[in-house]
């Protein structure tokens, strides 16, 4: 395919983002990675006796197929020669990678929680970083066949039918042509929809869930894992979302670029502004997200 044509003899500045060449390329290879990487952890879906399972200095598990799909996205995005900042990769100095021009944000498993409990709500989060801003990302459901992606002032889509593959190599006209623009024309619904956190809820997050449902007494509350609940509400199928527990800058970055470009919003709490990526601290603030047509509160 014609993608493969483009090479990097060195990382990438800035400008060369404004390329329409090189951004497909860096699209379709993050796509590429991605299914690539479902394929990886599908495969260690079906053996729940082989998970591997550790726990990591932050408390939170890890698997073998958090380690494999982390070295097929190392080894699809190696050829990029750009810097990745991964999940899996998380020990990398601050001091080394706080100048990245350009650089990628990956989760190879995001859910793992819920990875582990069988219930496949679990994604995989690639997001293309420029000057610690999202400009280009992919989240892919594997076991829904799901796949999104968004580029910054150009929108977000949705493909379906995307199966994990170990050779996916989908171009970019493919991606153009199979896709559905978000907010999906089929996603209206009569109740008021509040996302949280399946495995990760606080006292904080019934307080906001209250707070909205006094405005909304007859709010829905869906449980969900992972990232997917950022594309739910870019879908239009969710309308808020709030999270007060702790999450880290590869969960977010990605779908949060999808949300943005199906023109819902996402703030911190409680100051109201928005994530920052690359921090020292690579922790996120407690967030809020609501979906394109949406009441923002609280201003």
């Amino acid at each position: 395919m014609w993608q493969n044509s483009v090479t990097f003899t060195k990382p990438l500045k800035l400008q060369a983002m404004f390329n329409d060449d090189i951004r497909a390329y860096l699209l379709s290879r993050a796509f590429n990675a991605a299914v690539r990487a479902g394929a990886e952890i599908m495969k260690v879906y079906k053996n729940s006796d082989d998970y591997d399972i550790t726990v990591k200095n932050d408390h939170t598990p890890l698997t073998v197929a958090d380690r494999l799909a982390h070295n097929k996205i190392k080894e699809v995005l190696g050829e990029t020669r750009i810097p990745i900042l991964s999940e899996e990769g998380r020990e990398m100095l601050y001091d080394e990678r706080r100048n990245w021009e350009l650089f990628w944000l990956v989760d190879p498993l995001d859910g793992t929680v819920e990875f582990i409990k069988g219930n496949n709500e679990f994604t995989v989060n690639i997001a293309l970083m420029s000057d610690n801003v999202c400009v280009g990302s992919v989240v892919y459901v594997p076991y829904l066949r799901k796949a999104y992606i968004a580029e910054q002032g150009m929108g977000a889509y949705l493909l379906t039918e995307i199966a994990p593959a170990a050779d996916a190599d989908y171009d970019y006209v493919h991606l153009c042509s199979e896709r559905r623009r978000l907010p999906l024309d089929d996603s209206k619904h009569s109740t008021f929809r509040i996302a949280v956190s399946r495995s990760h809820q606080t006292d904080d997050t019934k307080a906001c869930v209250e707070r909205m449902c006094k405005s909304h007494p007859d709010a829905e509350i869906i449980e969900q894992g992972s990232s997917y609940k950022f594309c739910l509400l870019a879908e239009g199928r969710v309308d808020y979302y709030v999270r007060t527990t702790h999450t880290y800058e590869w969960d977010t970055a990605a779908a949060e670029l999808v949300l943005a470009e199906a023109g819902g919003i996402t703030r911190s709490l409680p100051d109201h502004g928005a994530l920052k990526y690359n921090k020292e601290d690579l922790h996120n603030p407690w967030f809020e997200c609501y979906c394109k047509g949406c009441a923002v509160s609280g201003e």
